[in-house]
């Protein structure tokens, strides 16, 4: 069971953004007060729910949650604000519609503190929801300019959100996570997975990935690159390539130039349709079609 807030620093905050979404969040909170582990808090931002169910039920959460209120600001902000009142060494993002195994922070904590500093640990996927199935993640970062292979929920030193600046806020489209994953790598911050799935993701049709995100794919990807464009220049990316060629990747590695010059040189509404088109032969899409659920 969760320890008390006191004035002793955790080892690990877990941080919850909110926006008028406390129908799952009992599981989520119930899932970390389950946790093995626990030298952690919990901070949970508002920002800004105008629900009045959402309010009613976060006024009458108990004490071992640390509720930080703002303006709606979106969720990359939300997740800011979130860090910043983090006191623990260790940050963890969390959504309030997922949820974790018992055992997620002992092992996340065992696997990070054995690891170099410059490290984020994350967790193969138990995707339900819309889809079931075990989605199995390996971290590439050649791979990760293309695709978003890195779930947000990755546990990291608080000190490298402060050094690559936190999340950018004006990505209240989606694809902030991705971004802000690139930065990591960028800044030498790599991903170890941990061995077993130990974290539920929620697909939902309502959810930004499938709702907004997907249908914004070749806009947004050409802002993350605008946003970081040393590491998609061509002298670059084969640099990147080369060092990280012999990784374990979802795709074969070279057909992600085809992708990128397909994105540069067509118009981006027939980006997006032949991006939605591939859509139901991706890696999770396959996910969902052998454990028999819909995509």
């Amino acid at each position: 069971m969760l320890k008390p807030h006191d004035s002793t620093a955790p080892k690990i905050s877990v941080i919850l953004p909110c926006y008028n979404s406390h129908l799952y969040l009992q599981e989520t909170l119930d899932s970390l007060r389950a946790q093995t582990f626990t030298d952690f808090e919990i901070v949970l931002v508002d920002d800004g729910s105008s629900d009045p169910d959402t309010i009613t039920y976060l006024d009458a959460l108990s004490d071992d949650v640390r509720i930080v209120r703002q303006i709606n600001m979106g969720l990359p902000a939300a997740r800011n604000t979130a860090f910043r009142h983090a006191r623990g060494h260790y940050v963890l993002p969390l959504d309030c519609d997922d949820w974790l195994e018992p055992n997620y922070l002992q092992c996340a904590y065992d696997v990070i503190k054995n690891q170099p500093a410059q490290t984020v640990v994350f967790s193969h996927l138990n995707v339900f929801g819309d889809v079931h199935g075990v989605l199995r993640k390996n971290y590439n970062f050649f791979e990760q300019l293309f695709l978003n292979q890195l779930p947000y929920c990755l546990l990291m030193p608080k000190s490298a959100w402060q050094t690559l600046g936190g999340y950018d806020e004006s990505m209240r489209q989606g694809y902030e996570d991705w971004e802000f994953n690139i930065r990591l790598g960028r800044h030498g911050y790599f991903g170890v997975p941990m061995d077993t799935p130990l974290f539920h993701y929620r697909v939902s049709q309502r959810g930004m990935l499938k709702s907004i995100s997907r249908h914004k794919h070749g806009q947004l990807w050409r802002t993350i690159q605008k946003k970081n464009p040393n590491a998609y220049s061509l002298v670059r990316l084969v640099k990147t390539w080369w060092m990280w060629r012999s990784k374990p990747s979802t795709y074969p590695l070279p057909l992600y130039f085809g992708w990128l010059f397909l994105h540069m040189f067509i118009p981006n509404a027939l980006f997006v349709k032949i991006f939605q088109n591939l859509l139901p032969f991706s890696h999770s899409a396959r996910v969902g079609q052998e454990s028999g659920a819909p995509t």
